[in-house]
């Protein structure tokens, strides 16, 4: 029992990862968009992630779908606690899929105009606040003696979560853009990678700020091996710094991704074999060990996976494969 346990946790861990890899660029480019200064270019800024956005957010529902199935109460508290954060989150998802969709479809400027910023906002909210609840699930929610969350909505935007949430934001910032540099030329490719390197800056301060805070005041797992992946972010983030140029874009986007994959191991490890931290009492925190499902719940669920997994992989390596190179628009572009 106890080696489903830490493969689940294991894999639960990857399934969010790989959706703050891979959609998170799509946020990123959701933001820069705002900052285009000409339709053209916005059009191209949306024709980049057109083929993959949907597929990524598949990861994120994977994530949430495999969090019910194997920690039944950990799923039943973060969905109730973190209810009206969870909600903005997928209002944003929302507003940004609309957007996608909507802007072209009416030729008027107005029209246009409040969609690009309907995207902009349903890019930006979900980022800010999945690093909130990131926070707090490394930080500790106060629960009651059955796993129940007992603060209000306001207890988690405390100073620490919201320091993790703009440290998110910034993350997902750099990584959009160096995506962009990947799938724009010209002009617009000289300015990706300026945005990139203006949000550097910034991910780099807080990434040290709440690293350090982490650290400090919230390490429950193996402090070893945290200080290992927290160690190895922070190379990776310097080394995208080292690869933004003309020649190297490739490398900056993959030490982008692998910055992102190492942080959520470095959480991971930090609460480890915790899922939800309780703030209050430690006795009353949510574990591997006594919030999950049946054994042949978990034995089955893994089968699943093993057969599913490979598939949704292989998938997503051929369609990024067949849209890979920078993005051209022509006559057939449809809505993009």
């Amino acid at each position: 029992m106890t080696t489903l346990q830490v493969a689940w946790f294991f894999l639960i861990g990857i399934l969010l990862g790989g959706y703050a890899v891979l959609d998170g660029f799509d946020l990123g480019v959701g933001f820069w968009h705002l900052f285009a200064k000409e339709e053209r270019e916005r059009r191209i800024l949306l024709k980049s992630i057109a083929p993959v956005w949907d597929g990524n957010e598949v990861w994120l529902l994977t994530g949430g779908g495999a969090l019910f199935a194997a920690f039944p109460p950990v799923y039943a508290t973060v969905f109730s606690g973190l209810y009206l954060a969870l909600l903005l989150v997928l209002f944003g998802l929302i507003f940004r899929v609309a957007s996608i969709e909507f802007r072209n479809q009416v030729e008027h400027d107005g029209w246009k105009k409040r969609w690009d910023v309907a995207f902009a906002l349903g890019s930006s909210v979900p980022a800010v606040l999945l690093g909130v609840a990131l926070g707090n699930m490394v930080r500790g929610l106060e629960l009651d003696a059955s796993g129940e969350y007992i603060g209000g909505f306001f207890a988690l935007l405390n100073p620490y979560a919201l320091l993790t949430g703009l440290t998110g934001f910034a993350m997902f910032a750099t990584h959009g853009a160096l995506y962009l540099v990947l799938k724009t030329e010209g002009a617009l490719q000289q300015q990706a990678r300026r945005w990139a390197s203006k949000a550097w800056n910034v991910y780099l301060v807080l990434f040290l700020i709440s690293g350090a805070w982490s650290l400090a005041s919230y390490q429950r797992g193996n402090t070893a091996l945290t200080l290992v992946f927290s160690l190895a972010a922070l190379l990776a983030i310097v080394a995208i710094k080292r690869f933004n140029r003309p020649e190297s874009g490739g490398k900056a986007f993959f030490s982008s991704s692998l910055a992102i994959a190492v942080l959520f191991a470095a959480t991971g490890s930090s609460i480890f074999p915790n899922l939800v931290p309780a703030s209050n009492d430690v006795q009353r925190s949510l574990t591997i060990f006594n919030a999950s499902a049946s054994q042949n719940t978990l034995t089955i669920m893994l089968i699943v996976a093993l057969i599913g997994m490979p598939l949704v992989v292989g998938y997503t390596v051929y369609i990024y494969r067949t849209f890979a190179g920078p993005v051209r628009l022509d006559d057939s572009d449809g809505p993009y």
